[in-house]
């Protein structure tokens, strides 16, 4: 069928008709630097089946629909095939294919993110690393692991947990997303407040570039100043600058005893107030999540949990604490609470069992299913010095009065993420479209004035990529874009994504 420029496919061109949320989508795609790729061929699903096998290239509309989108809203952009190889071999292969012939390669795994970083934009391949599940290696010696990416975090959790040890990034999708897809954007959760987030526990890689050739970027040490630091450069990346096919992480000992706290407040401000005072008593929580009443709210109502919020109350606190002397643990609780009292905040529901503890943070982990139930939205990942969040939620509240949207808000409050929900409700499709992106806009442009900046664990992927001119300089983008120019000349590896 020859090399067509495909700026924007029929088959996406006609999806995006049927929803005015989409023109939001097309404003991005069209400022993607215009390269020519080339469409797949019959002779091109012949060639890559040859590598993983007939049973693992798809070209049905089923299949290409499925692997059409992520968790990010309603986009919807479906490949031209999806591959499914099994080893780093194979990878590599499909990698050279591909490059030689100009044709898209656009990795995914379990694709739960929230920021269009695994949709395949431009058609092409969608190539899935699902099958490259294994954990080769618990090394209970040297506290280490090593894994494919298309392990699933809760699964690798549970697994180096029964050996004692403990690998902390917990993202609200742990029990369906995969170490890989964490890598690529670098994922957070409740616990990185402690102790950290991916990168901080990633040794080494196993990387196909994008022409096909294999590197380990770094050494399965702890310390390690040979050069630059491509193990790093990867994490965070979102797959733009090579395929990830193994990982070697860092593990800690498990921590045998924890406490969970909920605490109510009657004024959203004053939550946010508390914060950074627990961190001036001399205490780091493993986990400090700010819930605005109407998330609670809306989680009640869509999930099975039972539970009595007095109407004064706006706002919660789930504290937790960690560590190995439960005595110790009480004492920091004690601290905490007079913390918490001094802001005002209500009466500290402390779990007794550890049923209820699963129940608190069930709640806080199905918040965000319950706001997609509830309504069209758009979530937004800004983080700020956690002694700014409280400004932050006032202004976000401000600019919804002035653009007319209402929004729901919860996150990581110790570290200073706050996932902002804005919620069409009862928007007219038109003010939904024209209004939206100056009030993110804005919302962006509050964050970085306090000294925070887009996305904290999300990424930018495709439906930020409109907004890092607000956070990044034209030279930081510049050097951004050679360092991706620098690894993928063709620019054929998940196009379109950031910049």
């Amino acid at each position: 069928m020859g090399v067509i420029s495909r700026k924007l496919s029929k088959s996406v061109s006609n999806f995006l008709i049927f929803s005015c949320k989409y023109k939001l989508a097309v404003a991005n795609l069209v400022k993607f630097v215009q390269v020519e790729y080339k469409k797949i061929d019959i002779d091109d699903v012949a060639s890559l089946r040859q590598i993983v096998g007939d049973n693992f290239l798809f070209t049905d509309d089923e299949k290409l629909l499925e692997y059409s989108h992520d968790e990010t809203e309603d986009l919807s952009f479906p490949p031209e095939v999806v591959i499914k190889p099994l080893t780093t071999q194979e990878i590599s292969e499909i990698m050279q294919y591909c490059n030689k012939r100009n044709i898209t390669v656009t990795p995914c795994g379990s694709r739960t993110g929230l920021s269009g970083g695994s949709l395949p934009i431009m058609g092409g391949v969608a190539l899935s690393l699902e099958r490259l599940d294994s954990i080769i290696e618990i090394d209970e010696r040297n506290l280490q692991a090593t894994v494919q990416p298309g392990v699933i975090n809760q699964l690798f959790r549970d697994a180096v947990e029964e050996k004692g040890l403990f690998y902390p990034p917990d993202p609200a999708s742990k029990g369906s997303c995969c170490l890989g897809g964490n890598l690529a954007e670098n994922a957070g959760g409740p616990k990185a407040l402690k102790y950290g987030v991916t990168k901080d526990y990633v040794l080494n890689l196993e990387v196909v570039l994008p022409n096909g050739e294999v590197i380990w970027t770094g050494a399965n040490v702890l310390k390690n100043s040979t050069g630059y630091n491509l193990t790093q450069l990867m994490i965070g990346s979102e797959g733009t600058l090579g395929v990830i096919t193994k990982i070697v992480f860092k593990l800690l000992p498990l921590p045998t005893n924890d406490i969970t706290m909920l605490v109510p407040f009657s004024s959203s401000e004053k939550a946010c107030e508390a914060v950074s005072e627990v961190f001036r008593e001399g205490i780091t929580p493993s986990a400090l999540e700010f819930i605005e009443r109407d998330a609670i709210d809306w989680t009640l109502r869509y999930s099975d949990i039972e539970m009595q919020i007095p109407d004064e109350v706006k706002a919660h606190l789930l504290v937790e604490v960690d560590g190995y002397d439960i005595d110790l643990l009480f004492k920091d609780c004690e601290k905490i609470a007079n913390v918490m009292e001094r802001f005002d905040c209500g009466e500290i529901l402390l779990a007794d069992s550890n049923s209820q503890k699963e129940q608190l943070w069930k709640i806080r982990r199905l918040v965000g299913e319950a706001v997609k139930a509830n309504s069209i939205y758009k979530e937004e990942d800004t983080v700020v010095p956690r002694a700014e969040l409280a400004k932050l939620l006032k202004g976000v509240k401000e600019i919804g009065g002035k653009y007319g949207f209402k929004s729901v808000c919860y996150g990581h409050a110790g570290d200073g993420n706050l996932h902002v929900n804005i919620i069409k409700g009862e928007m007219s499709d038109k003010d939904w479209n024209t209004k939206l992106t100056f009030g993110i806009r804005a919302i962006f442009e509050l964050t970085k004035k306090l000294g925070g900046t887009i996305s904290g664990e999300h990424g930018i992927g495709f439906v930020q990529k409109g907004y890092i001119d607000i956070v990044l300089s034209k030279k930081n983008i510049e050097i951004q874009k050679g360092i991706k120019k620098l690894f993928d000349p063709n620019q054929i590896l998940n196009p379109g994504k950031i910049f």
